[in-house]
Order: structure tokens, then sequence, then C-alpha cells
């Protein structure tokens, strides 16, 4: 008698089938957002349609041909098909949102176009297009479209839809976010839902804000998108420095900025009656005093310059908060202000805004807790017998959470410092490969230097550079660690 061994393939498949399942519906929520633009483009009668279509065509092809060969699997993932599909859906999502631009009247190549879509998801802001006023009005809405979408986070927007999947969103929300707070409402998709409403909300406060201030209703609402998104995307090879001239509007950016870089929790446990929350949060307590000196000190020194006091708060203003909230507005080429400015904003690449929020970064939480983590070290010094409690907003920090801030902070420089030398071997400069890399990492946008400073961008830049940074922002905007869980072999030994 002879017994075959048992063939895996099958039990293998089927343990990839969940991943793939909700791919299919985060893949088809992309399609229904390439409808907005087709539609502007069908109305305007603009050959740009065809690109839309065929992009909506192959991706609904993806859906169909993923559902068909997952209709019949139970969507039940485990916490390491979790971090899978965190990583997935970014990459995959990033690859159908390029279509556009490769089939539409840009015509950028493959690499450059999935450097824009990349950049354009995890809201970076690094740009390889020139003459921007020139797309077409469907690109530069689908441009806002990407980022509004990466802001949120497409896993977060898929947590408003898994749950009807009997998917724990929750779980699958902390493998995207570095948000540790405590649930403020009982149910997963009752915090989805209500933090959609409010990031909507925001973006047409912000549209109609930026329309009354005198933009254009297509530039109002790309620049709504792009402002709580922390993007930075803008339909001017200018950016925001195309309205340099109407302060009113750089001051409206600045206020839209911040609030897509405060926690959003917090906006919902404000509307649920702890109206003081913002106000009480160390992190956000944190984020508007470094703001504060920053911008009291530059506007000083632009002063001491010459530039006259609010021209120079404006605009110190506007670009500090752009830097720090990761959001790679740039209304001036602050690069020109001087030595002063130019090391503060290379340092200000690091920051970011607060866990929870739509920006990148480091994230100021991590920075207060390794202060603490310093002061009690240093008493420990003084004082070898006492015993130092640390705590954070109130709570005491546990060695997971200490252990999580060292080991980020850790990768986070360590994947800079590789990328920059990955740069550097493609024969970038100094400061163009390691700006590069901290703001592709730190999903700022704008580096230093005459090429992809705030008044350059990428298009110059080897493919291979190119590539480097797509990788450096999807690390980024997944934190690292989600990605790198995925490299070590004891992940896929199950």
């Amino acid at each position: 008698m002879t017994i075959r061994p048992r063939w895996q393939g099958g039990e293998r498949i089927h343990r990839w089938a969940p991943v793939l399942k909700v791919l299919a519906v985060l893949w088809l929520v992309l399609a229904l957002f390439m409808a907005v633009p087709l539609v502007v483009l069908l109305i305007e009668k603009d050959p740009d349609a065809r690109a839309f279509l065929l992009s909506m065509l192959v991706v609904l092809l993806a859906v169909a041909l993923a559902w068909l060969a997952t209709v019949k699997v139970a969507v039940e993932l485990k916490p390491w098909q979790m971090f899978v599909l965190t990583t997935l859906s970014w990459v995959t999502i990033s690859g159908f949102a390029s279509l556009p631009l490769v089939f539409g009247a840009p015509h950028l190549s493959f690499t450059n176009a999935v450097f824009e879509s990349v950049s354009a998801i995890t809201t970076t802001g690094s740009t390889v297009l020139v003459g921007i006023e020139g797309l077409s009005d469907g690109l530069k809405l689908w441009r806002g479209i990407m980022q509004w979408l990466g802001g949120i986070g497409i896993i977060v927007m898929g947590i408003a839809i898994l749950p009807f999947l009997k998917v724990g969103g929750m779980r699958l929300f902390h493998t995207e976010s570095s948000d540790w707070s405590d649930k403020v409402m009982p149910r997963t998709g009752g915090i989805a839902k209500a933090t959609l409403s409010i990031y909507v909300g925001f973006t047409s406060l912000a549209g109609v804000a930026y329309w009354l201030g005198g933009m254009t209703p297509l530039d109002a609402v790309v620049h709504a998108m792009t402002s709580l998104a922390t993007g930075g995307f803008a339909n001017f090879d200018a950016s925001f420095g195309a309205y340099a001239d109407q302060p009113h509007l750089l001051w409206l950016a600045t206020l839209f900025m911040l609030a897509g870089a405060l926690p959003f929790v917090l906006y919902i446990r404000t509307l649920r009656g702890a109206r003081l929350a913002l106000w009480r949060d160390q992190q956000v307590q944190g984020l508007l005093l470094l703001l504060g000196l920053v911008i009291l000190l530059l506007s000083a020194w632009r002063s001491w310059q010459g530039v006259a006091p609010f021209d120079a708060l404006t605009h110190v203003a506007f670009n500090v908060v752009s830097v720090v909230t990761t959001t790679g507005y740039a209304s001036q080429d602050y690069s020109l202000w001087g030595p002063l400015a130019y090391a503060a904003f290379f340092y200000l690449t690091f920051v970011g805004g607060c866990s929870g929020s739509t920006s990148g970064g480091m994230k100021i939480f991590r920075f207060q807790i390794a202060a603490i983590l310093l002061r009690n070290q240093l008493r420990f010094l003084s004082h070898s017998q006492g015993i130092f409690a640390s705590r954070y907003n109130g709570q005491p920090l546990t060695d997971d959470v200490t252990r999580g801030v060292v080991a980020f902070s850790f990768f986070f420089f360590l994947t800079i410092a590789g990328l920059a030398l990955g740069l550097a071997l493609q024969g970038l400069d100094l400061v163009t490969a390691l700006s590069g890399a901290a703001t592709a990492v730190a999903n700022v946008g704008p580096g230093l230097g005459e090429t992809i400073g705030p008044a350059g961008n990428f298009a110059s830049l080897p493919e291979a550079a190119k590539w480097l940074l797509c990788l450096g922002m999807l690390m980024g905007r997944l934190e690292i660690l989600t990605v790198l869980v995925l490299l070590t072999p004891t992940f896929w030994r199950r």
C-alpha cells in the first residue's frame, strides 16, 4: 500500500484567501473613488476620461478575479495575516492608483507613476511632475483623492467595512497605527465611522474656507483634501507658494494642517463630552509647545534679517507647521533663509505630529517618552537606590511601550542611514541623499538642496533612487516594524 504525501498547496492557498478577499474589498473602494475624476472629465469632455475608465476596468477585473477565487472562503484573519494585509494593501493600492498617471496625459513612465502614487498614498508629498498647472482637472483631483485616502489610511477606511465581514478591525488598526490610546467607543465600527465623519467634516470645512478665501472650487477641494491628509500635493509647481501673497490662505492652511496632525481619537472624546480632552493630552501640549518655540525663534531670525515681522511670522508658521506635521507644502524656499533655518528644518523633518493622526514622522510622543526615560536615568545616576516612576498622560509607562519606542527609534534611524547610503551609491550628493532618505521615511515631502528642496522636485533622480525612496515612504507610513516583521524567518514558521 502506497501512502501519498499530503499536498500542502491547497492548505497554503486557503491561508492566503482571507487576505486576498479583504484586498478585493479595498481595491473596490479605490475603483469607486476613480469614478469621481472620471465623471468630472466626462463632463468636461477631456481625453483623460479614457485613462480613468481603463484604470477602473483593470482594478475591477482584479477585484472580480480575487472575489471569484475566494467567494467561498470565510474572512477570519489571524494576527499574522493582518500584518501581511496591512503591507499588501498599501503596496497594491499604490500600484493600482498609479494607472491613471500612466494612461493619462502625463504619460509617466512606470517608475515615475509608481513614485507619484506611493508618495500620494503615503501622504509624503514628493513629486516628479513638472507643469502641474497644465494637468487635466481630473488628474489634479485624483492626486488630491489619493492623498485624502492615504491620510485617513486605507486600512482605517477598511475598518468601516471589515466588521461586516466579521473581521477584528481594531487589531488590524493597531498594526497600521501607533495609536495606543484606550478605546473611546465600545465598537470598532463605531470608532471607524466617527473618525471618518470627523475627517470628512474637517475636509468640507477646509474646502469651504479655501473657496471663500479666494481659491477656485477645484483648488479649494484639492487643497482641502491634502491639508487634512497632511499630504502636501498642490495644484501648482510652486506648491502653496502660488498663494504666498494671500496671508489669510496661509493661516487657514496652517490651522487645517495642524488639525490633521492631532489625535482623531481626542476629537471623538471631545464630541462625546470631554471638552478639554485635546488640551489635557500630553502629546498635544508637547506638539504645540514645540511649534510655538520654533516659530518664535525663526520669526525673530527672519525679522533680524530684515523681513517685515508679520510676513516673517506668517511664512515661518506656515512652513514650520507644514514640515513638523509632515505635510510638505512650501510657501517659500526656506533653504534660502540662512544656516539656522536650514539646520532647523532638517531637524524638524524627523518630528512628526501626534500618534493617531494623519501625519507621519516619529511622532511627538516618542520624543516625550525618550525624554522621560533620559530624565529618570539621570536621576538614577545621582541616586542609585531611588525608584522613579515613569508616567505618560497620567498612565504608567509599561515595558512593552518603552521597548516599542526604543525599537522603533533604532530602526527608524537605521532605515534612514541605509537608505541614504543606497542613494549615495546612485551618485547623489550628501545633502540630497541624507535629506531625501529622511523626508521619505518621515513622509514629509521636500528635502533640502537644489535638487529636491522646496523649490525643486524628484524628477531628475535616477530610477533606482526613486524605487529606494518608494520603499522608504512605504516603510515610514507603516512605521517600519510592521514591514520588518515580515522579513523575519520566525514570522513564516506557522
